[in-house]
């Protein structure tokens, strides 16, 4: 009787380590993207399902292309990389060396974790996490400094670059800035 109950325990045992080392599991690290990342959850319209899968694996950059991990994540360069890009001109952290990429994100354990949006990006009249202050840009048009809290921050990024695919692009229909409710989805009643 006592072999069997070892016996036992030592096929349980191997069995729960053998299910930690699956194949969705990599080898040295084994993160992957979040596919569903909920928006806006204070937003008045509703909040926004973003599909990160959707918008890394096809054909959706303005160029026709997947989209890179920096076309959104703008920070995850070396400042001298975003500066080529303005208005951008933040890397974090601020002694970063290297572009994030998906597979960097998934095999390199020692890569600098990704900064959520709303990390430097928060709510108006909200002090950011990584931040002293919301950011600001001037526009090319004009003086006026524009404070990029999170609403502004996605809406330029967002709706620009959907904005941008409608012009250029005849076989994507992402929503533009102008259908508000294509994204923003109220929670029903």
């Amino acid at each position: 009787m006592k072999f069997f109950t070892l016996l036992a325990l030592f096929v349980v045992s191997i069995l729960l380590v053998s299910s930690t080392l699956g194949p969705e599991t990599s080898a040295q690290n084994g993160r992957k993207p979040q596919d569903m990342i909920v928006l806006g959850p204070e937003a008045k319209l509703g909040t926004i399902k973003f599909s990160h899968l959707d918008h890394t694996t096809k054909n959706r950059s303005i160029e026709g292309a997947q989209i890179a991990c920096i076309e959104c994540h703008h920070t995850a360069q070396p400042s001298s990389e975003a500066a080529k890009h303005p208005p951008l001109k933040t890397g974090w952290p601020a002694d970063r060396t290297t572009t994030l990429t998906a597979d960097q994100f998934e095999k390199d354990p020692a890569a600098p974790a990704v900064v959520a949006c709303r990390d430097c990006h928060a709510r108006a009249d909200t002090k950011p996490k990584l931040l002293p202050e919301l950011p600001q840009i001037k526009l090319e048009v004009g003086t006026e400094l524009v404070t990029l809290n999170n609403q502004q921050a996605f809406h330029r990024n967002c709706a620009g670059c959907h904005d941008e695919i409608m012009k250029t692009s005849k076989d994507l229909n992402p929503p533009t800035s102008k259908k508000c409710t294509a994204c923003h989805k109220r929670a029903a009643a």
